[in-house]
């Protein structure tokens, strides 16, 4: 990664090839099988079934920018080109409010027109979510997105925002990473908008789906993945009948290389719908060490033999 992102400095993803192209499988390594296994289902579909016919050439996108001071966001601003719309992360640990102020005021200050919105990864408890967005609303928020860890917070921290008068509306994130969580989210009128991740939700068709019978605009965003594993999150997007918000689709730039000649970025905002081609010398020169291949291809088993287990009970 050029910069710390999520806490994480070096990314790693399986690439598999079938029939129909590449997937990605890249479960965050902390994720347990369990957990891994929908990102299984995702890369399979990926190189396996191919995507769903898109409603639209191209998606649009935001930037994003990590938790850096004031100093260095024209800097990770210059990596996107031309956007209207910026993701802000805040609430990072081992830094305070004045650290997050600050950095929105600089993004607002080098794009005093664009959509700002603040990812908060469930930092905070309601209380220091609240007392954050009062001192953030000068700016204008299109949404605050995970503002806390837990489905009941999100709910407590949209009714008061509601309660004070504000416009920023709640996106829930880590609160929908499975399957029922949408539709949970959606129930408990939890959110405004659902931030949606093919990967965790085990594939594109599957999260079309659940974005339906959620009935909550969708934000598709990405989980640091290579070009490969950004197509599948702009053949999401594509595919949705409406599309409000521009996606967090454009965080190739914050890596240091990728496994493609032609890596999907964007282009005055918005990146097209097309295949990656993936290059063998990429692919070489970024490849793992021995070990981490090897751990990677032991959890790829584990996580396979979870799929067919569910199959097989699924059958009957």
């Amino acid at each position: 990664m050029r910069v710390k992102f999520r806490g994480v400095l070096q990314r790693e993803a399986l690439l598999v090839r079938g029939p129909a192209g590449w997937g990605e499988f890249c479960p965050f390594p902390e994720y347990d099988d369990a957990e891994s296994a929908p990102w299984l289902a995702s890369a399979i579909e990926a190189a396996w079934h191919g995507f769903p016919e898109p409603l639209r050439t191209s998606v649009p996108v935001n930037a994003t920018v990590p938790a850096v001071g004031p100093d260095a966001v024209e800097g990770v601003l210059s990596r996107f080109g031309a956007v209207d719309a910026v993701k802000v992360k805040v609430a990072e640990k081992g830094q305070d409010l004045a650290a997050d102020v600050a950095r929105v005021a600089e993004v607002r200050r080098l794009l005093p027109e664009a959509g700002i919105k603040v990812d908060a990864n469930g930092g905070w408890d309601v209380g220091e979510a609240l007392a954050a967005l009062d001192a953030l609303a000068r700016f204008d928020l299109q949404y605050v997105e995970q503002p806390v860890p837990d489905i009941a917070g999100l709910r407590t921290v949209r009714f008061e925002l509601r309660r004070r008068g504000h416009r920023v509306l709640v996106a829930a994130d880590e609160s929908v990473r499975r399957q029922d969580d949408p539709l949970r989210v959606a129930r408990e009128d939890a959110a405004d908008i659902l931030v949606i991740k093919a990967p965790p939700l085990g594939g594109v068709r599957r999260a079309l789906d659940i974005i339906g019978r959620a009935g909550l605009p969708a934000v598709i965003s990405s989980a640091l993945d290579t070009s490969v594993g950004i197509r599948a999150g702009v053949a999401l997007a594509a595919a949705l009948p409406d599309l409000p918000y521009a996606c967090g689709l454009a965080t190739v730039s914050l890596m240091a290389g990728d496994v493609t000649d032609a890596p999907l970025v964007p282009h005055l905002g918005r990146i097209g719908v097309r295949e990656v081609e993936v290059s063998e010398e990429k692919l070489h020169r970024f490849a793992a060490a021995p070990d981490r291949r090897q751990w990677w291809l032991e959890r790829l088993d584990r996580a396979y033999a979870l799929l067919a287990d569910g199959s097989r009970e699924s059958r009957g």
